[in-house]
């Protein structure tokens, strides 16, 4: 198990925004990162559900339009639209909130395909200055360092089955650390203060590391 924590970081970009719904304002988390798969190999890793155990969670239920989905431990949905191999859009929904995910691939050219990812939630103002874009921002670049580990085929990186014991350690502590601190400079750039924000990353960082805020 080899993985550069500072060049998945690297190799990840972030956005933060809004987006005007109708039960009022959401908070926008977009994600991505740009894969050596073909946009059919990559459609199938994210939509086949004997293939998304292998880099995330394990999955059950109906995955086709309308149909319900469970992933393990965490969130399900209902798969509002579908467009192969480019775009699906799904709630997500966990605990008593429900919130949206848009999946969007792009051939970049024959053997890369971008993947981009827009989390849309409706957040409270205390939770979002507590922990920011981090707070779902961190989980979803966990979930591209395992499409990332799962695609290099050559057994580098964190797959599912390491992961618990990977996040244990020095370097996988120090990757959530790095990927807070990338939202925060997100956050910032979308136009929250910047004391505000790295107040937030700390908080987040802290809750996924253990470790206490400054």
């Amino acid at each position: 198990m080899t993985i550069d924590a500072t060049e998945q970081i690297n190799a990840v970009r972030r956005q933060v925004g809004s987006r005007t719904l109708e039960a009022g304002e959401a908070r926008v988390t977009t994600i991505s990162q740009t894969y050596h798969a073909t946009v059919e190999d990559l459609w199938d890793a994210c939509t086949n559900a004997e293939r998304i155990p292998r880099w995330f969670l394990p999955v059950s239920g109906d995955l086709r339009l309308h149909g319900r989905y469970q992933l393990q431990g965490n969130a399900s949905g209902t798969i509002e639209s579908c467009d192969p191999p480019h775009r699906f859009t799904a709630t997500w929904e966990y605990g008593d909130e429900v919130s949206w995910i848009e999946v969007r691939l792009t051939p970049v050219d024959d053997d890369r395909t971008r993947f981009e990812l827009d989390h849309i939630a409706h957040v409270d103002q205390d939770r979002w200055a507590q922990f920011g874009p981090g707070a779902v921002g961190v989980g979803w670049d966990l979930g591209l360092l395992g499409l990332a580990s799962y695609l290099s085929g050559d057994g580098s990186g964190v797959l599912p089955e390491e992961s618990e014991a990977w996040l244990a350690t020095e370097e996988g502590r120090r990757f959530m650390a790095l990927a807070s601190e990338r939202w925060g400079e997100a956050s910032i750039a979308a136009g929250t203060d910047a004391d505000e924000a790295r107040a937030a990353a700390a908080g987040t960082t802290a809750f996924y590391t253990g470790a206490p805020a400054a």
